[in-house]
Formats: structure tokens, C-alpha cells, sequence
């Protein structure tokens, strides 16, 4: 299949709301990735059903990606229900440092990196060195409910 058809299938894809295609940040600097985009599903059940995969997170090996994309299209679908006007990314250099998510607004800039499990976290030196101003933040199991604004 040739890169045009792939293209085409996406694009076909994003148009009936399967897919979403997230825009990497880059202002430019040598060693950020610049025209790759992340691809997402909408619903997440479209996703399993093509992988034959309907088993729940903790029992999953692959949970990390449903987990990240879960993540990210709900704190997508809050922004825009909540009049939020944010600009949405993801991050990644050549040397393969990466952020999962980037919201910037208000001149704000804020990393987000997923993980279904707690622990420690610091942003890659090479992004906290070009934005310095930047703040950013580990979203897991323990914290998600703050992430997507949803409260008992």
C-alpha cells in the first residue's frame, strides 16, 4: 500500500470522527520532530475491537497506550465543553525523549506525561532546557480524576 493511500485512509478516518491526529510542538530547535503526528482513536472500543482486545487495563499488556489515549481525549473533550481554548501537542526529539501531552494557553506552556502507575518523574533536560518557563506534571491512576476535572 502506497503512503498516499495510507494518507488518504487517515484522513478518510479523521473525517468520521474514528481518529484524531495530535500535532507534535516545535519551535523550530535541530533535534524536535516536527511534521509526525500521534494518531488517537475516539473511542477507545473501535480501537480494542481491531487489536481483539476487550480485557481491562490491569489486565492488559498494552496498557499504557489505551491508558494515554483515554487521558488525552477526555481532557480534549473537557477543554472544548468547557470553553477552554488551549493548543494541544505532543513532544519529541530525534534522540527519542518524549512528552505525551502539551497544553499551551495564555502564553502558558504545560507537559503532561501518562503512566497507569504512580512513582517518580522529571520532564526530559532537553525540554525543560528550551522551555524554561514550562511547568509540567506526572498524570496516573492516583491523580486522574484532577486532570480531567472530574469530581465525586
Amino acid at each position: 500500500m502506497s503512503k498516499e493511500t495510507i494518507s488518504q485512509y487517515i484522513q478518510l478516518l479523521e473525517k468520521s470522527f474514528v481518529i484524531f491526529r495530535l500535532p507534535p510542538f516545535s519551535r523550530n530547535l535541530r533535534n524536535e520532530l516536527s511534521k509526525l503526528r500521534k494518531i488517537y482513536f475516539i473511542d477507545l472500543g473501535i480501537r480494542n475491537a481491531l487489536i481483539k482486545n476487550f480485557n481491562p487495563l490491569n489486565l492488559r499488556t498494552d496498557v499504557e497506550a489505551p491508558w494515554e489515549n483515554f487521558l488525552i481525549i477526555e481532557r480534549m473533550k473537557n477543554n472544548m465543553t468547557g470553553d477552554r481554548y488551549v493548543n494541544s501537542y505532543f513532544w519529541r526529539t530525534h534522540q527519542q525523549q518524549e512528552l505525551d501531552y502539551l497544553e499551551e494557553a495564555d502564553g502558558r506552556l504545560i507537559a503532561y506525561e501518562f503512566k497507569w502507575r504512580s512513582g517518580t518523574w522529571r520532564p526530559p533536560k532537553a525540554f525543560s532546557a528550551a522551555y524554561p518557563g514550562s511547568s509540567s506534571a506526572l498524570i496516573h491512576q492516583e491523580n486522574y480524576f484532577e486532570f480531567l476535572e472530574l469530581y465525586d
